[in-house]
């Protein structure tokens, strides 16, 4: 089956009251109920934000290519899918679904070789029934009510 590519972006707060930008990919049901990506990896990229703890400009534009050449590297061959970006609290992380974590490092070691030293951090856990991309997911839901109860 054909990746989607379509997203959503909504507006959310982490627990300690900070904005957050959510883009989170639609349509992964299929690959949410195949059974093969059964482990969460999760990439951080620490920064120093604006007030509102966005990236400034040239950091973002940093940013655009690391996360064009880890997405096409991961979903050639489907080894990973890139579900979710949160970006906010001097924070981007990118939310990557696996079918195997020591393979997802090293596709991304080899995705990331031409860059200089990148401020990322990973942290991988067995996320069998998506959880996280569920929540995600919630948090649009409640956007789109919050939407028509102003309406």
């Amino acid at each position: 089956m054909k990746l989607s590519n379509n997203w959503f972006t909504t507006v959310s707060e982490y627990e300690n009251g900070a904005m957050v930008i959510v883009c989170g990919r639609e349509d992964m049901e299929t690959y949410m109920h195949s059974g093969k990506f059964k482990e969460r990896a999760e990439i951080y990229w620490r920064y120093k934000g604006d007030d509102r703890g966005m990236p400034s400009d040239s950091e973002a534009r940093l940013m655009e290519p690391v996360q064009e050449a880890l997405q096409k590297a991961m979903e050639k061959d489907k080894l990973a899918i890139l579900t979710g970006i949160y970006t906010g609290d001097n924070q981007r992380t990118w939310i990557f679904y696996t079918r195997n974590v020591s393979a997802f490092g090293e596709m991304l070691n080899k995705a990331l070789a031409s860059f200089e030293r990148l401020p990322i951090e990973i942290y991988t856990e067995k996320d069998p029934d998506w959880n996280e991309y569920c929540e995600m997911s919630e948090l649009r839901q409640e956007a789109a009510e919050d939407i028509l109860e102003e309406e």
